[in-house]
């Protein structure tokens, strides 16, 4: 089985390291833990992974973030993969730090990948796994928030919030998103 995992991001190095980008961060986890190393192709950099019987397609786009579905829609029509084995890793503001949330579908919530993402493909019925990146910010300063770093406190919990992180993309493509959310939420 093929499964296509896009964690959501900004290219720029400037975005490197960003609340916004944990979705890259992400997909670089779990290539890392096999040994892949992402080429750049059409949309985006790609790593091709197996882990036991899945093949897995690791995405990151290089288009810009409320762009995304783009590159999404190219590797899902041209690895032949269908909607049921897509998952989206992205970042969450609703989610306090580090709470990981997968879902099987469900709206956008204001994020402007996931938007792109469901205009794009013409629904909102694909997987994603949420990275909570906490709210801690004022009024109209929430873009700001996004693209700031990650405070040295939220850093020292990474390692373990990437970790699991990792094991929900596997278990994801393994066992399915039902068992995954029954384990994992």
């Amino acid at each position: 089985m093929k499964y296509l995992i896009a964690g959501l991001g900004n290219t720029s190095r400037e975005y490197w390291g960003t609340r916004h980008n944990i979705g890259f961060r992400i997909v670089n986890a779990v290539a890392e833990e096999v040994g892949a190393v992402f080429a750049e192709k059409r949309y985006g950099a790609i790593a091709f992974v197996r882990i036991k019987n899945a093949e897995l397609i690791l995405l990151k786009p290089n288009t810009f973030m409320n762009l995304s579905g783009n590159a999404v829609r190219y590797w899902l029509q041209r690895e032949n993969i269908p909607i049921e084995n897509l998952l989206i890793v992205v970042d969450d503001i609703a989610l306090p730090f580090g709470l990981l949330r997968l879902k099987p579908k469900g709206s956008h919530a204001g994020h402007n990948g996931l938007h792109h993402i469901q205009d794009i493909l013409a629904t909102e019925n694909y997987a994603r796994l949420r990275f909570g990146i906490g709210n801690d910010f004022s009024p109209g300063r929430q873009s700001d928030y996004v693209l700031s770093h990650f405070t040295p406190e939220e850093l020292i919990k990474m390692p373990e919030k990437i970790k699991q992180a990792v094991e929900i993309v596997k278990s994801f493509c393994l066992a399915g998103v039902d068992i995954t959310m029954n384990i994992y939420n």
